[in-house]
């Protein structure tokens, strides 16, 4: 018997004024801030702030390609969950599913926008590709 896969990791964002434009609704760019701090806190969550990870490792994540497909606009005011999982993953780079959905009380979420968000992983100072780290990778499966 296989096992599932992982439910996705979810966090909770609130639409600011800042985050929309002239019209009232999410500017389209700051979806790729949502998942970004989606994935930040995803990382945290696993045990791996990215400052002392950095700082131990000698080097980061960057993105290396993303795609989004935008379905719905959020507005100010509205309460978002944006999640991050694991697509695929290798020794030096990870591909990583990302959804923004509309939260509402009682009600299946909306889903808003989806994309995917491929991670590189490179020495912080060089910046030349290297390996993930191993606990990272642990962590992710």
């Amino acid at each position: 018997m296989s096992a599932l896969p992982p439910a996705p990791f979810e966090h909770p964002i609130r639409v600011y004024w800042e985050d929309t434009d002239a019209g009232g609704i999410v500017f389209y760019a700051n979806y790729l801030k949502f998942f970004e701090r989606a994935r930040t806190e995803w990382l945290r969550a696993l045990g791996f702030g990215q400052q002392v990870l950095r700082a131990q490792s000698g080097g980061m994540f960057v993105v290396s390609e993303t795609t989004v497909k935008y379905h719905a606009p959020a507005r100010l005011d509205d309460t978002l969950v944006v999640t991050a999982q694991l697509q695929s993953g290798g020794k030096a780079s990870l591909t990583i599913a990302q959804r923004a959905c509309l939260r509402s009380a009682g009600q299946t979420d909306r889903l808003l926008a989806e994309g995917t968000i491929r991670l590189g992983w490179v020495d912080s100072t060089t910046l030349k590709p290297g390996r993930i780290p191993a606990p990272v990778l642990e962590a992710l499966k």
